[in-house]
C-alpha cells in the first residue's frame, strides 16, 4: 500500500493544469532557495558530515598537542553524545550498526572532555565496546592513536617505517602505488610510527577499562584475513624485530625525505590533502619534528584544522574536508537544467569562479604517471593542487560546455584532454590516479581498511564518459570507457556507486552516459537497469538505499526509508533511459512534491555516500538542495518537450 490514496491515483485521474502549477511551484521554491545561498563570490558550498569519529579525533589531537580548546571541545561533546546508539555504541552512519573503532575513540574523547566513566551514556558504550571484543579489536588507525597516547603497545599497530620513503618505484611497496588519500595519510603517518612521540595528553585519561585483557598481554591484534595478509603479518613482524637494526644515518635521512615531501604539499590553510586525516597527521608530526607552535607551518595546519569545523550555538562538529567545487558544479548543473538551456548571471559567475580554480600548470601527484600530460583538472575541495579530481573535473566542464559559451571553451578542452590522458589500461577512469590496481597491497596489515587503493569506478567513468560523449569525442577513450562500463553491470542490471550510495547513484551516472553516448535505450542491459530501477521503487513513491548494502548483497537497492536525493537519481537515471512517462517516473515526482519543505528543499537523516566503503561514510548536505530540483526540473522539461 502507499503512505497516502492520492499517489496511487495516475495523473491522468487528476488535473492535470493543477499537477502541473504544483510542478512549476515546487521548482521555483527550490531554485529561489538554492540561489539564495549562493556566496557573493559565486560559489555553492555546504557542509560535509562524516561518522563521529572525525570529531572525536578533533578532540583527541587538542589532547595530543596540549591545545585545548574548552568551549569547542564541550560543544564537540553534545555533538557526540546526541549520536550515540541504541545499542551503546556509534555506528559509521545515521542508523546503523555498532562500530568498535569509532565506538572507542567516541569514548575516549568524551573522557578526555570531562565525561565520567561512570555516567550512564558511558557505562552503555564500555558495556557496548567489552561485549564485542574490546579496544583491542580496533582498526589499524584507532591503534595508532591509541598507541600515541600510550594505551597499547606499539608491537599492536602495523610496522610503518618511515624508510617507505626511500624504496624505489619498483619495489613491491612504494607510495605512488597506493591512492592520494592514502599517501597523504601514510607519509605524515610514518614519521610518528618510527619516532613514535607521546601524546602530551596533559589530563593523564587513559582508557584501560576498554580492554579485555591487559593491553601489553594482548597477543592477537592482527586477524588473518587471507592467506597473503597471512604472509605479510609474517613480513610485518619481522619488521618489528629487525628495526631497531636501521641505522640512524638512514633514519634521519628517511624522515628529511618525508618531511620535505608532506611540507611541499602542505597547502596553506588548505592542508595536507585537504582531508582531515592526513593533515592531522601533518599537524602532530611538524611537532614531533621540533616545529615551534608560532612557526608559520604549524600555525597553517592548526588553522586548516580549525577551518573543518561546523560550530553552531550549543554543538559543534568537524567536517572531513570541504565540497566547494563539487557542490558548484552540481548547483550548476541543477539550476542550468532548471533554466532549461537559458544563460543565467548566477550560472556565469559560478562558472566564472570554477574557471579561474582549474589547475593548469600546477605540480601534481599524478603527474609521475603522466609526465608529458598538460593539466586541466578541478579538485574537489576549495583548494588542492596537487590532487585535481576526474568526477569533479568532469562535472565542471559539463556545466561549462552546457553554456556554449566561447568563454569557457579552452577551459572545456583541457579538461577532455586532461580526463583522456588519465584512463586506465582497462578503459575505466579513477578518482585521483591512474591504474591504481595494485591490490595485493590491500591485503598488507597497514590496510586492514580494504580502501587503500583508487582503482577506475563505474560511476567516476560514467561521469567522464557523459563529458567526452556531450563534446562529440568519438575516440578510443570513449569506447573503451564505454566497454568498462558494460563489463561492470551488476547481473541484477544495477552499477555499483563508489562514490554515492549506492547502486541507485551508480545507475543513474552509467544511465545518463549511455544516453549521451546515443545508445537505444531498447538494449537489453540498458532495460535491465530500468527494470531493476523500477523494482527497487519503494511503496511511497521514492526510492531508498542505505549503507548497509556496501556490507550485504541482499540490501543492495534497499534502504530504510526513501530519501529526496536517491529519488532523485533514480528518476534522473530512468529518464536517460526514455521513461519520462512511466509511472515510476510520475510517482517519484510526486514524492519530491510532497516532500518539499517550506523552505525549499528536503530533509533526509541519511547518509548520502561512501568515503570508503564499509568504513568509513558521507552526508553531504548539498545533495537535498540540487538533486531533487534537478530531477523536477528535468522531468517537466522532457514532458513539455514531448508534448509539444
Amino acid at each position: 500500500m502507499f503512505e497516502s490514496a492520492y499517489i496511487a491515483q495516475s495523473i491522468d485521474q487528476v488535473d492535470q493544469k493543477l499537477f502541473n502549477e504544483k510542478l512549476e511551484q515546487a521548482i521555483t521554491r527550490a531554485r529561489d532557495a538554492l540561489l539564495a545561498l549562493q556566496h557573493p563570490d559565486g560559489y555553492w558550498c555546504f557542509e560535509l558530515e562524516a561518522d563521529c569519529t572525525i570529531s572525536a579525533d578533533y578532540i583527541l589531537m587538542m589532547h595530543y598537542m596540549d591545545e585545548i580548546d574548552e568551549d569547542i571541545e564541550a560543544k564537540i561533546a553534545v555533538y557526540l553524545r546526541a549520536r550515540q546508539g541504541d545499542h551503546g555504541g556509534w555506528p559509521l552512519f545515521y542508523g546503523g550498526k555498532f562500530d568498535i573503532s569509532c565506538s572507542v575513540k567516541t569514548y575516549y574523547a568524551l573522557k578526555l572532555a570531562g565525561d565520567s566513566p561512570d555516567a550512564p551514556h558511558m557505562v552503555k558504550a564500555r558495556n557496548a565496546i567489552l561485549a564485542h571484543g574490546g579496544a583491542a579489536r580496533c582498526n589499524v588507525f584507532t591503534r595508532i592513536t591509541l598507541a600515541l597516547f600510550g594505551q597499547l603497545p606499539w608491537r599492536g599497530v602495523p610496522f610503518t617505517p618511515v624508510e617507505i620513503k626511500l624504496l624505489p618505484r619498483w619495489f613491491l611497496f612504494h607510495p605512488s602505488k597506493i591512492s592520494y588519500w592514502s599517501r597523504t595519510v601514510m607519509i605524515p603517518l610514518s614519521i610518528l610510527c618510527s619516532l613514535k612521540p607521546k601524546a602530551k595528553n596533559p589530563k593523564r585519561v587513559h582508557i584501560r577499562e576498554l580492554f579485555t585483557i591487559p593491553p601489553e598481554e594482548e597477543k592477537d591484534y592482527f586477524p588473518v584475513r587471507s592467506h597473503l595478509n597471512r604472509v605479510f603479518l609474517l613480513l610485518d613482524k619481522v619488521g618489528h624485530l629487525l628495526e631497531p637494526l636501521i641505522p640512524e644515518r638512514i633514519r634521519r635521512r628517511a624522515v628529511k625525505k618525508a618531511e620535505k615531501w608532506f611540507v611541499e604539499r602542505l597547502n596553506g590553510t588548505g592542508g595536507l590533502g585537504a582531508i582531515f586525516p592526513a593533515m592531522v597527521n601533518a599537524h602532530e608530526a611538524l611537532d614531533c619534528l621540533g616545529y615551534p607552535s608560532d612557526h608559520p607551518y604549524r600555525k597553517a595546519t592548526k588553522q586548516a584544522l580549525k577551518d573543518l569545523l561546523i560550530i553552531g550555538d550549543d554543538s559543534a562538529y568537524c567536517q572531513p574536508c570541504v565540497s566547494h567545487v563539487w557542490d558548484t558544479a552540481l548547483s550548476c548543473l541543477a539550476l542550468q537544467e532548471e533554466a532549461s538551456g537559458m544563460i543565467v548571471e548566477h550560472i556565469l559567475r559560478a562558472l566564472d569562479w570554477l574557471k579561474a580554480r582549474q589547475l593548469l600548470e600546477e605540480p601534481g601527484d599524478w603527474r609521475e604517471n603522466r609526465p608529458d600530460l598538460k593539466g586541466g583538472g578541478w579538485p574537489f575541495q576549495l583548494s588542492n593542487p596537487h590532487y585535481p579530481d576526474l568526477d569533479d573535473t568532469a562535472a565542471v566542464a559539463w556545466a561549462m560546455h552546457v553554456t556554449q559559451q566561447e568563454r569557457y571553451r579552452e577551459s572545456v578542452q583541457c579538461a577532455a584532454d586532461w580526463i583522456c590522458g588519465m584512463q586506465s589500461k582497462n578503459g575505466g577512469f579513477a578518482s585521483f590516479d591512474v591504474d591504481n590496481t595494485h591490490y595485493y597491497l590491500n591485503e598488507i596489515p597497514f590496510a586492514d581498511h580494504g580502501a587503500l587503493l583508487d582503482p577506475p569506478t563505474s560511476d567516476v567513468s560514467a561521469r567522464c564518459a557523459t563529458l567526452l560523449a556531450l563534446l562529440g569525442h568519438r575516440g578510443p577513450e570513449l569506447t573503451r570507457c564505454l566497454d568498462f562500463l558494460f563489463k561492470e553491470q551488476e547481473k541484477d542490471g544495477s552499477w555499483f556507486g563508489r562514490w554515492g550510495t549506492n547502486h541507485i547513484y551508480g545507475t543513474w551516472s552509467v544511465l545518463v552516459a549511455l544516453e549521451e553516448a546515443g545508445i537505444h535505450p531498447r538494449e537489453p542491459y540498458i532495460q535491465r537497469a530500468v527494470n531493476w530501477l523500477k523494482h527497487m521503487q519503494r511503496p511511497d513513491g521514492g526510492w531508498g538505499e542505505d549503507c548497509d548494502s556496501y556490507f550485504n548483497p541482499e540490501q543492495v537497492g534497499n534502504g530504510y526509508a526513501s530519501t529526496s536525493f536517491q529519488t532523485a537519481w533514480a528518476m534522473l537515471g530512468l529518464m536517460a533511459a526514455g521513461e519520462v512517462h512511466s509511472p515510476e517516473v510520475r510517482l517519484g515526482a510526486q514524492y519530491l512534491m510532497r516532500k518539499q519543505q517550506a523552505d525549499g528543499f528536503w530533509k533526509d537523516e541519511w547518509f548520502t555516500a561512501p568515503g570508503f566503503p564499509r568504513v568509513f561514510y558521507l552526508k553531504y548536505h548539498g545533495y537535498t538542495k540540487y538533486f531533487p530540483l534537478w530531477a523536477l526540473a528535468r522531468y517537466r522539461n522532457l514532458r513539455s518537450k514531448n508534448s509539444v
